[in-house]
């Protein structure tokens, strides 16, 4: 059990991840050892998109400042602060900042291994003309990350 309060955000440039290239926007994970699951603090800089992608897990995503286009299925919302958007588990989505502030949210997963599939990609310099990387899982216990299996 923890309390988080002041959450330490990263640049989402990770060389690991060429998919997801968004150095403008931050990044800070949360979870508990003691606790089978996690929370992603975001700040989404203006005009940056989260690529289309999926989980094998439900997601909660409540909304806390900017404007924000969400993509979810075959359907778009705008979603502003206050707004909670609940996404089952293999549903294909985005978000891209539409606004001209950081857009600030908390996604929240029922695991600390937290599993994506990209559909889309906001590739990493070099990597334009890549496929999207194989879905995998990252363990938040462990820093463990690791394939998935087909299905």
């Amino acid at each position: 059990m923890s309390l988080h309060r002041e959450l330490e955000f990263r640049p989402v440039a990770d060389p690991d991840d060429p998919d997801d290239w968004r150095p403008g926007s931050e990044l800070a994970v949360v979870f508990d050892a003691a606790a089978n699951m996690a929370v992603l603090g975001e700040r989404l800089a203006p005009g940056d998109t989260i690529p289309l992608h999926r989980h094998r897990t439900d997601e909660a995503v409540v909304y806390l400042a900017g404007t924000v286009e969400v993509r979810l299925g075959g359907e778009k919302y705008e979603a502003q602060p206050g707004d909670v958007l609940l996404i089952p588990a293999g549903t294909p989505h985005s978000m891209r900042n539409t606004g001209d502030v950081v857009a600030e949210f908390r996604a929240t997963f029922p695991s600390a291994r937290v599993d994506i599939e990209y559909l889309e990609r906001n590739p990493m310099p070099g990597t334009e003309g890549d496929q999207p990387q194989p879905p995998f899982a990252v363990d938040l216990h462990t820093g463990a990350v690791s394939p998935l299996d087909a299905g």
